[in-house]
Parts: structure tokens; sequence; C-alpha cells
């Protein structure tokens, strides 16, 4: 049977509760133990999918199709394996199965109360297909004292008497503030934390402490007579100078071995920790340096880009370069034209990464005009591809008034609504106006590149499978015109209707995906294409 390990949060938000749940999965696979990270997220959104980057950060999907909390990705990138949909649930996902089984009568005429039918449906939610692991971390979203957190903290609290005492863990990540005017750390935010913890049935067994300074001893002792838990089991989490130092961090700290005591594990091998200190080699002694120009909608927020952010990162690793974003908002580009070859000329590389909506997409245009006359490298990803197709469309192919229909009707619809498409489960049909959530083409679908093409010497390989999220496609009908004036489609599905890839092949480095390669990259196994791009970007900026 698997042990289960619930991870909390107390005194503020954004502690860092997913990255603490990822580093600690990613210690226990160096140790040999199979590992699976499930998220649990309180609000009555059924999933994030209709939620404004703004509101929530990026939309990570899955291989099945899950559109999730960005955490999913920290996780995939920590651990290698594949989220499933069955590992994030929202509040409003399980008050939806509940109130249609009542609506079927399935609850044969009792009244559904949080206690037992909510409560039971999060447990069993968190138990479903983890006999294959030995340890499951379930992450609780938002902050204990949180109204709508309350149904999960009992649940979880349940689930302890569920699984027995030496099959469960709770860590509690909690913050211990500077406080610069007394010159001290104070660890009162921390008790009041815990004890409200404790008011709901749950006595950690592992504190996470994030701080900026270090720890002193007696502080440690302090806190862990205050909190009821060993010394030991008091862990500092300081600033990282990476998000990929967070694992050898913690485990100089101590995690690892004191949720191994905390289950009673005695025996556990020590960890193989070479992976990770490749890549902080690889990250602290770079041998060059990359700037690369995002150029996008979201750029006040980055975490609306986080998998785009981490996957440079990775490509970066992968040729050991150190990669400086530039985060560059498209709308500026349309509201003064001169702005784009001011700010492009110093980057070493352009990308335009996903997004929905027409504002900004004139500034996207022209950023790959730019690329594709200076020869700059260029990366279209999702709607970047879509782009560089209108844009292909207007300026090399003689369609002047070429368009998407998404931003509304035109008479060249170059990029049009997908309303029917092939998936592993059949036919996929999908209406204009209909529901907003889900209903995009999402997950991992294949995809057959041409053989001589530059993509199918990046990737080594012809077939290919990659995960998507957008409700619009590149019309296959201008595929002829398109090519005619240098835009090469190199990658197409199986059924040869879906364009995939675009690329010039007059060009140094310019490649369009309708898919978001950024989502399967690691820091441990770099997804090629951001390889590759690295890579061209470091042969402009010798150039330069």
């Amino acid at each position: 049977m698997a042990r289960f390990i619930f991870i909390t949060g107390g005194v503020v938000s954004s502690l860092g509760k997913g990255l603490m749940a990822a580093s600690l999965a990613a210690l226990l696979q160096a140790r040999g133990y199979s590992v699976r990270i499930r998220k649990f997220d309180p609000y009555l959104n059924v999933d994030p999918g209709t939620m404004s980057p703004y509101q929530h950060g990026e939309v990570y999907v899955t291989d099945d199709g899950a559109e999730t909390d960005l955490d999913l990705g920290h996780y995939e990138r920590f651990t290698g394996v594949a989220g499933r949909k069955s590992d994030n649930v929202t509040s409003g996902r399980i008050y939806q199965q509940i109130i249609a089984k009542e609506r079927r009568g399935d609850y044969l005429g009792a009244t559904v109360q949080v206690i037992p039918h909510v409560t039971d449906a999060i447990k069993e939610f968190a138990r479903a297909d983890t006999d294959d692991v030995d340890f499951v971390l379930c992450e609780i979203g938002g902050t204990v004292g949180d109204i709508e957190s309350l149904p999960f903290i009992e649940a979880i609290r349940q689930l302890r008497a569920d699984l027995g005492r030496g099959n469960s863990v709770f860590i509690h990540v909690t913050l211990v503030p500077f406080i610069a005017a007394a010159g001290e750390l104070k660890t009162k935010p921390t008790q009041h934390s815990v004890r409200e913890l404790t008011s709901l049935g749950i006595q950690p067994d592992v504190l996470v402490c994030r701080c900026e300074r270090p720890v002193p001893e007696s502080d440690r002792a302090k806190i862990a007579l205050f909190c009821n838990v060993a010394k030991e089991a008091v862990i500092p989490a300081l600033d990282a100078k990476s998000i990929y130092a967070v694992p050898l961090q913690y485990h100089a700290e101590g995690l690892d071995q004191a949720v191994l005591e905390a289950f009673n594990i005695t025996d556990a091998p020590e960890p193989k920790l070479d992976r990770w200190i490749d890549i902080m080699d690889r990250i602290d002694n770079p041998e060059g340096e990359v700037t690369i120009g995002v150029v996008g909608k979201y750029v006040g927020l980055p975490d609306a880009y986080k998998s785009l952010q981490e996957a440079l990162v990775h490509g970066g690793i992968a040729n050991r370069v150190k990669v400086q974003i530039r985060w560059l908002d498209a709308e500026l580009f349309e509201q003064d034209a001169d702005k784009v070859a001011a700010q492009l000329e110093p980057m070493h590389a352009i990308l335009v990464p996903g997004g929905f909506g027409e504002r900004g997409s004139e500034g996207k245009i022209a950023s790959v005009q730019f690329a594709r006359e200076r020869k700059v490298p260029y990366f279209g990803i999702c709607l970047g591809m879509q782009m560089a197709c209108i844009e292909g469309a207007r300026n090399t192919a003689g369609i002047a008034g070429a368009s998407t229909t998404e931003f509304g009707p035109t008479a060249e619809p170059v990029i049009g609504l997908i309303t029917e498409w092939m998936s592993a489960e059949g036919i996929q049909k999908r209406e204009q106006g209909g529901d907003m959530g889900g209903t995009m083409r999402l997950g991992a679908y294949p995809a057959h590149l041409t053989g001589n093409s530059h993509a199918a010497s990046i990737y080594g390989e012809a077939d290919i499978s990659e995960r998507h999220r957008h409700r619009y496609e590149v019309n296959v009908h201008y595929k002829e015109p398109l090519e005619k004036g240098g835009l090469v489609f190199s990658g197409m599905s199986p059924d040869g209707q879906l364009p995939e890839v675009v690329e010039r092949p007059d060009h140094p480095w310019f490649v369009g995906v309708q898919f978001h390669p950024e989502l399967k990259s690691k820091p441990f196994d770099p997804h090629p294409l951001f390889a590759s791009f690295i890579a061209a970007a470091l042969r402009q900026s010798r150039l330069v």
C-alpha cells in the first residue's frame, strides 16, 4: 500500500508548497522510491481552463488532456512522472460530480452534506490509482484558515485514521519572517499557524519554514517546543538561486530524512543526487550567454509562461549557456512601430508564445516579420505559429487580407475555428458559441514530420507526440500558397488535415509549432526544440 504525505501551507500564500512537494518527490526518487504527486485546489472553478493567466498563472496540460494547476508542471519537471487527470481536483469538480449524482438519485434520498459526501469524494480522489507507487504526495492549495479549504483539511484528517498513523505524514509549510527593525526572526506566525491546524485535528509531523535568513538552533528548538515536533523535523527553507538547487538544499537541511523518520523507515538507501549536481554545475558554470526576446501579451506576470520560462532554461542547460529572458509586451509594438526594431535588435532569438484574443496580435506579427527579414532565430508556439502563418500569407504569399476568425470575420481565414478532429477516443466535435471550458483540442496528439525537414532532424525521428491546447487551427487549404512563399508545412496530423509544424528552409532557424513543447521539457531531459533553439541563439550571438 502506498504511503501518503499531505502538505499544507500557513501564514501566507506563495510559500512554495508545490516546489517543496516536487523537490521532496525528487529526493525520494533519488533514494529508489516511486512517487506520484497530486494537487487539491479549493476554488470553485471546475478547472483553471477558463481563468485569466493574470488570475491563476499558466494552465498546465497533461497528456490525457487535463487543464491543471501550474504546480503539476513542477511535479513533472522534477520527477519525470507524467501527470494525469486524476492528479488535480478542484472544489468545483468535486461539487459538480456530487450534484450530478444527487440529480440521478444515486444517494437514495439521503441529505447530501459536506461530511460525509464531499469529504468521501476527496478521499476517493486522493487514493485512486495509487497501488503502483511507494509514496503519494498530496498538496492542499490555499492557506490553513481559508473557508474554502476546510473540506480538504477535514478529508485528510479522516484519511490518517483510514490509512493508519504509520502510513501518513503531515508537512506544514509556514513563514518565519525577519523583522528588520527588531533585527531578528519571528517564530510567532508559525506557532499560530500550527495552532490553527491542530484546532482542525491535524498535528504536523514536519515543519518547513520559509525564511530569508538562516534559522538559529535556538529558534528551531523554540519552534519545535511550541509546535510539538522534533527539532530535526523543523526544516529551514531559504531562498535559492535557482529552483533546481532546491532539492539539494532541502536534502542538506534533512527534509527527506525527517520524512522517512516520521514514517519510521530506517533502512532507506542513500540518495543518488548526481543528476541534480550536474544540473547545478551547468547552471553555475555557463560557457556563454544568450538573450531571448519573448513577445507576449501576459508578460506582466511571468507565471503565465512558467513552463516556457523553464524550458528556455533547460535549453540553456543543454548548451551550457545562461539564458536571459526579455519579456516584451506585444501591445507596445502596435502603439509604436519604431519600438519593434529598437526592442528586438539586441535579441539573439525571438519567441512568440501561445495566447488568446486579438490584443497584441499585430505586434506579434511585426515580431515575426522582423525575425524573418533580419534572419534572427524565431520560435513560434501555438498562437506564435499562427501569427507566423498570417505574416507569411501577407508578406510572402501575397494574401494581403490574411487573418484569423478568432479575431472576427475575415475574407482570408488562414486560421479558423476547428469544429471536428480525430482523437484517440474517436471524432471530436465542437460548435461555435458552445461552452468554453474543456472544449479545446487538449492533450497529446501524434504528428508526422517530413523526412528531410529541419524539425525531423531536431527530433531525430519522423513520428512524434506533443501536447495541445487551442481552439483554432491553421487552414490546410492555404498550404500551397504559403509554401510557395517559403513557409513549409513540415509536420502534419496523421490524417494530413491539421498543420502541426511550419518552418523556413532559407532561414537560419525559423520554426512554428501548433503544440506546446515546453510542457514536456525537463532540466535533466531538455526538449529537443528548445535545445536546438538556444543553440541557434548562441550561434547568432557570435555573429553580432
